[in-house]
């Protein structure tokens, strides 16, 4: 459903861009709102690194740096969709102290003389560099989740404490590692930036400042580590909360502080905790064979329901023994999901999936949260009480099965896990409140009804109210002895005693039974175990929280609000996205209507009289009715195929074991709200908020049934709360698209695994995160999420060495690997790719070390079982039978056909180059060999086959260049031989596209108008197929690859000199295209190029690699390939031939050192227009941060091109500028300046139209480095580096901000090739591909180098 706005359309590609800078008076009035407490958020960007360095160890190399141009610093920021949004407070800094609206905050910062200093001095600051993002373990302290809902309705007996932060960094004992960032000061002199002199780490125990715990006194450095672990001296304490704040000296010897952060340590071992699980005795007999009574799991599951609530009684004499309390610590856990308060309070506003999702049975992590507050102004004398919410989430999920298999995953019922540790100011420390057995907790049932991550949640309004003040002192009651059965009306606050989680199935019995079904060990290695009565899983260790939790990151309200009758209304949110409705209000109250609308009845309710409204989630609509398409987000893919596709008859999902009642055959994405007293008064639905153990994928919603839509229905975007730190932009609609169909998407699915899609499987998969992780890890610090990631394939290898597709075996596609337990290959082969990636961004040598062993077994495993397995699968060796897609996922959903030799075999000599990699940083060098032969082997087998044909395409020897990723992969990894590589780039230019029959567009072209049609067959993209007309997809004027080549090909081609086809490809039009996307209104990248009604996601990242291209190339800012811990980067601008391409471009990429940044743009254009003829000059604007290193690179040569470099002599307000020309992006899309038109199906007369109407996606931004303040910067002496630029030589640079001038830079026509799914003869016909190709020093794979490993 379109808006219906009718605004005069943008061409997709801006002609002219003249900065349009804010007025001052709007300026100095935004200054004044900050003055007068707006709240301000701000953007943290966590402090990555690696190679965690003790202070007593040598130290390894210097950098220098420069500039954080990219924070928010206290700023709002801009959601994808316009609306504004408060970014996170993940850091918490005052870091705006480099200059800008903010200076006042830089009394905050301490000083410190050359000698040390005094750690509490609060003297002004003098250093040029500022340490940023402080973080332990990669975590930093969250104040307040930025798009955390209103305090939720609480009882009149709640405290009025807080807790001061939403996220509380929690590590143990035996791991502290230190890490932040840097900035430099505005004002600055840039030599005085140039180097990192020393630094000082000061640890002080909370609640008694004087008590420093850790003080590394100043140590001068030759060059910064990536990281510092707490020394060996001293070790901190299990249960305190600690602050610690890091100094650094400049070139000059002037130093900086940051302020004080706040970490806490939890135990050591799931051993050292004195809580202990706990249950509910009913819940537990439903895993006694010999209680249970039914062996029907559906049945057991629902005897579960309503889910319980914990509390725990904290008498106040059991602290009144405790003399000058300095620190109170909760540490608490829950599974499935918990939810926890205090004294009536909620305690942080994450929930949805909390613990995040692992395999429970081998590793469960906890929360910490400071409950200091609590205990001041006479809190250290009273009663307390500890409240635990519970969720179903992945632990005690509905028992139905689909496209993934939760009964695979362990299972038991809901438990908790809780004490507190408080903190004399004398460092000791005292367990209270501990869970267990007769030690005053209790429990009851509560007023979720039902909790589920695939079908939503079910909210008892009636017992919520009766309930409130639960989990407070005034609300406790004594114990009953028993319950009353599961109904929840006669269980109303009948608490009870909970009882010990309680199990007879052993880790290594659950291991070895699902080794068995995924045949990774043979029925005759089992080894025999008695007959278990209790079976519930068993629960793994207890860790501490290794990534930021799930929480609401932005509000958005709704951008439209359609009637559609009978009480039934439908919110548009204008994008989609992971999360729920948070109704600020309430509900109205419901309305009966003549019959529900599909999927909102509720017909045990109604039968008792209960009443209820339904909201339903989803993320499309259904073209035919304009309802929801619940189909396309069907959890678990149960559905009967819809209202168009009856794909299936409904008895398909109607008798599907446990299929929930009321969801009219489709497994949809549904929250109920009831009310069970009938006697109750008016507004009973006021106190409706949220679900709360449940994330729906939507953009729309529907609310029904009520005779007047819901009041000030704020939709919550939920994900792990990790910092955002990259960005792009441009000139042209269609790529700034691209960019956030692929954000957006991204954002969907990280719901701490990034998975696939946010509503079908919501699982983590090898392949999505091969291809996509370098986009991921462009836009968002990803340090902790990805070692956790990896972390999980650890707990999922198999015994044999095999590591399975998704990081908790679900048995999905292992058809498709090489057999016993191993996943495809490629999906497989993600843990050991990820951790070459994460050392390249982060520098964590503690990751290498630790999964190394793991590493090589995957390789050992390969070498034994490789080869016979592909010969099993049907795979000759000399591949003379071979005629492509055979066994094997490969390039999934590409246009063409799949070559799964290729990328199963390639991704065999990725693991040996990944084992080879990591062990040369570690300094093995028998595996390091090992790896490079394992490499090797396979790398020349497949030279020997792919050259085998003779003609040079690298093809199969019977292939006909019809499959992918033949020769871009085989060039962008550089397994193609130096010899070889020009004469196969040449050939890749001889590939066509094809007509496309698929069934939606088939029906498309049947019901569009005649002149429609016309249009389309002089645009090219349309052609005859037959006798019917026909879309087609194009090689080189759109995107057929699948989710890896759509990176090597782009990638390809902007690195060997033919970047003006990779932006066609692009910036192009009509079928599998980002413009045909965004034609149908996608705001989420789709699972295909292709539209579907009935089967593909609409909200998958899987094809968005193309994103990381955009920064890395069209914009021309990526990690060095060799580099570690993001210490340098490569500025590496490509420019078109064109301007009418793209005319401005600019991008941020975040790192451990801080954010560098780079932006350009053509001047002095001719007046045509068409900007074919002619010269231009091209201005580029970078910086690099403090701690970092620059490596400008040209784009390639043009001998009489005059270059300069020059570098700011001071450090510029690049914090203002910053926020200026974030304030003119925000008006720009607030005018809707994005994509300017959508086609609609009119189901009155079942014709597809066009329809005008602006949106705010695609909406071109210029970049902060080209405010007219950054124009007034004084600029040092030019250096002429044309000869260095003629002959294509990296230019290194130190820290500062640099601009290059390139003059008179000649304008060309772009290459048009034979047309859209043509070729391009101008290239394959060409006797120069250029001096890329055939450079042969770059031919071969360094062991160092990360970026091209595959």
């Amino acid at each position: 459903m379109a808006a219906q706005r009718t605004n005069t359309p943008r061409p997709l590609s801006s002609s002219h861009s003249p900065y349009r800078i804010t007025p001052l008076s709007a300026f100095l009035a935004i200054i004044g709102v900050y003055s007068v407490g707006t709240v301000v958020w701000q953007t943290l960007h966590l402090g990555a690194g690696g190679g965690s360095t003790h202070v007593s160890d040598v130290l390894t190399q210097t950098k220098d740096a420069f500039i954080r141009p990219g924070s928010n610093n206290g700023r709002t920021s801009v959601a994808n969709d316009g609306s504004w949004m408060a970014t996170s407070t993940i850091d918490g800094d005052n870091a705006d102290s480099g200059g800008g609206v903010l200076d006042s905050v830089l009394g905050s910062f301490s000083i410190m003389a050359a000698s040390g200093g005094d750690p509490h001095s609060n003297d002004s600051v003098t250093g040029s560099i500022i340490p940023i993002n402080l973080s332990v373990n990669y975590l930093q302290v969250i104040d307040k989740a930025p798009g955390a809902p209103p305090e939720p309705i609480m009882s009149q007996s709640a405290t009025s404490a807080r807790v001061a932060e939403d996220f509380l960094p929690m590590v143990s004992p035996d791991e502290v590692v230190f890490r932040w960032a840097f900035q430099a000061r505005k004002g600055a002199n840039h030599k005085d930036t140039q180097e990192i002199s020393a630094y000082r780490i000061i640890v002080r125990q909370f609640g008694n400042p004087s008590n420093v715990a850790w003080d590394t006194n100043k140590v001068n450095v030759p060059v910064m580590p990536d990281s510092v672990s707490w020394g060996s001296v001293t070790q901190p304490v299990a249960g305190h909360i600690y602050e610690w704040k890091v100094f650094v000296w400049d070139a000059a010897g002037a130093s900086s502080s940051s302020s004080w952060k706040k970490f806490a340590v939890g135990p050591q071992s799931s051993e050292a905790w004195e809580g202990k699980w706990i249950v509910h005795p009913d819940d537990m007999d439903t895993f006694d064979n010999a209680k249970q009574g039914s062996k029907d799991e559906c049945k057991l599951w629902k005897m579960r329901r309503p889910l319980p609530i914990f509390r725990g009684r904290i008498s106040s004499d059991k602290i009144s023994g405790v003399k000058e309390i300095a620190s109170a610590l909760l540490v608490v856990s829950g599974l499935g999901s918990f939810r926890a308060s205090f004294d009536g309070v909620p305690l942080s506003t994450s929930g949805p999936i909390d613990p995040p999702f692992t395999d429970y049975s081998k590793r469960v992590m906890y929360r910490g949260f400071d409950l200091t507050p609590f205990f001041q102004n006479g809190g250290g004398q009273a009663d307390h009480t500890i409240g635990v919410t519970m969720g179903s989430g992945w632990w005690d999920h509905r028992p139905v099965s689909g496209m993934a298999k939760p009964k695979l995953l362990p299972r038991g019922p809901q438990t908790t896990i809780a004490q507190v540790i408080i903190t004399d100011k004398s460092g000791h420390t005292h367990v209270i409140g501990q869970s267990g057995s007769g030690n005053d907790w209790q429990v009851t049932r509560g007023h979720i009804r039902e909790s589920d991550l695939f079908t939503g949640e079910m909210v008892d309004l009636d017992i919520f109210e009766d309930m409130l003040g639960w989990d407070t002192s005034a609300g406790w009651t004594s114990s009953g002895r028993t319950s009353n059965g599961s109904d929840p009306l006669k269980n109303r606050n009948i608490w009870i005693d909970p009882v010990l989680y309680t199990t007879e199935v052993t880790s290594e019995e659950r291991v070895q039974e699902l080794s068995v079904k995924a045949k990774a060990m043979e029925r005759s290695q089992m080894k025999s175990f008695p007959k278990r009565n209790l079976f519930a899983a068993p629960i793994g260790r207890l860790v501490p929280h290794e990534i930021p939790p799930v929480m609401a990151v932005e509000r958005i309200s709704p951008d439209e609000i359609h009637d559609l009758d009978g009480g039934r209304w439908l919110i548009d949110y204008g994008k989609a996205f992971s999360g729920m409705i948070h109704f600020d209000e309430g509900l109205p109250e419901p309305i009966i209507p003549a019959s529900y609308p599909r999927a909102h009845g509720f017909k045990a309710a109604s039968e008792k009289g209960v009443s209820f409204l339904t909201v339903v989630y989803g993320e499309g609509l259904e073209m035919t009715t304009g309802d929801i398409n619940r189909v396309l987000t069907a959890g678990l893919g149960l559905h009967d195929g819809g209202p168009r596709h009856k794909s299936k008859k409904e008895f398909a999902t109607k008798h599907s074991y446990c299929f929930p009642d009321d969801h009219d055959y489709i497994l949809s994405q549904k929250d109920v709200y009831i009310y069970s007293m009938k006697e109750k008064g008016k507004a009973r639905f006021a106190k409706a908020r949220q679900s709360h153990f449940t994330t729906h994928a939507f953009r729309f919603a529907e609310v029904c049934c009520t005779a007047e839509p819901p009041k000030n229905a704020q939709a919550l975007v939920y994900r792990t709360a990790v910092p955002e730190w990259g960005s792009f932009d441009s000139s042209n609609i269609l790529v700034n698209g691209g960019y956030e169909l692929v954000k957006n998407a991204m954002v969907s699915n990280m719901l701490s695994v990034q998975s696939d899609c946010p509503h079908r499987e919501k699982l983590p998969y090898g392949g999505d995160l091969v291809a996509d992780s370098p986009a991921a890890m462009h836009m968002f610090d990803m340090a902790s999420f990805y070692k956790k990631t990896v972390y999980d394939w650890l707990d999922a290898q198999w015994g044999n060495g095999a590591y399975t597709e998704t990081s908790v075996w679900q048995d999905l596609n292992d058809y498709a690997g090489v057999g016993h337990g191993a996943g495809e290959t490629v999906w497989a082969t993600a843990p050991p790719v990820l951790t070459v990636r994460h050392m390249q961004y982060y520098g964590d040598m503690s990751l290498l070390q630790k999964t190394l062993p793991n590493h090589v077994r995957w390789v050992d495993f390969l070498d034994k079982y490789f080869d016979p397995g592909m010969k099993q699968k049907g795979y000759d060796e000399e591949l003379s039978e071979y005629h492509g897609q055979k066994s094997g996922l490969g390039d999934w959903l590409a246009m063409r056909g799949r070559d799964t030799y290729l990328t199963h075999t390639a991704f065999y000599m990725a693991a040996g180059r990944c084992v080879a990699y990591v062990a040369r940083k570690v300094g093995n060098k028998s595996l390091e060999e090992k790896g490079l032969a394992v490499a090797k082997k396979i790398q020349d087998r497949i030279v020997r086959l792919y050259l085998k044909n003779g003609k040079d395409n690298f093809d199969f020897p019977l292939g006909s260049t019809s499959h992918t990723p033949g020769p871009e992969m085989s060039i962008f990894s550089k397994i193609v031989p130096a010899e070889k590589r020009c004469v196969v780039l040449k050939n890749w230019f001889r590939r066509s596209g094809h007509t496309w029959p698929g069934d939606e567009e088939r029906l498309f072209m049947k019901h569009i108008s005649e002149d429609d049609v016309n249009s389309m067959v002089k645009t090219g993209e349309i052609s005859k197929r037959g006798k019917d007309w026909s879309m087609g997809w194009s090689q080189w004027q759109g995107l057929n690859e699948g989710i890896f080549a759509i990176r090597y090909a782009l990638k390809t081609l902007s690195d060997y000199g033919y970047h003006n086809v990779a932006l066609q490809k692009v910036s192009g039009f009509g079928f599998a295209t980002p413009e045909y996307l965004l034609r149908h209104n996608a705001t989420t990248m789709w699972e295909s190029w292709w539209r579907s009604e009935d089967l593909y996601s609409r909200n998958h990242p899987m094809l968005g690699a193309m994103a990381e291209w955009m920064s890395s190339s069209a914009a021309g800012v990526s990690h060095y390939p060799t580099t570690t811990g993001g210490r340098t980067i490569l500025f590496w601008p490509r420019f078109p031939r064109s301007a009418k391409t793209l005319e401005y471009a600019s991008a941020t990429q975040g790192t451990a050192k801080g954010d560098y940044s780079i932006a350009w743009r053509f001047e002095d254009l001719p007046s045509d227009k068409e900007y074919t003829s002619g010269v231009a000059t091209i201005r580029v604007r970078f910086v690099v941060p403090p701690g970092g290193e620059g490596v400008y690179r040209p784009p390639f040569a043009i001998v009489r091109n005059k270059v300069t470099l020059a570098h700011a002599e001071v450090v510029p307000d690049m914090i203002g500028a910053r926020n200026a020309a974030r304030d003119e992006c925000t008006r720009r899309r607030n005018n809707r300046e994005g994509f300017p038109y959508s086609w609609e199906y009119d189901r009155s007369k079942e014709k597809w139209y066009k329809l005008e109407s602006s949106k705010r996606i695609g909406t071109p931004c210029e970049s902060f480095l080209f405010h007219k303040s950054i124009d007034q910067t004084q600029w040092g002496p030019e250096d002429d580096i044309s000869e260095a630029f003629s002959v294509r030589e990296d230019k290194k640079v130190g820290p500062g901000l640099y601009e290059v001038l390139i003059r008179e830079w000649p304008l060309q026509e772009e290459v048009k090739g034979s047309g859209r799914i043509g070729n391009i003869p101008e290239y394959y016909n060409s006797k120069n591909m250029g001096s890329y190709c055939s450079d042969t020093s770059t031919a071969e794979w360094d062991i160092d180098d990360a970026t091209h490993i595959i």
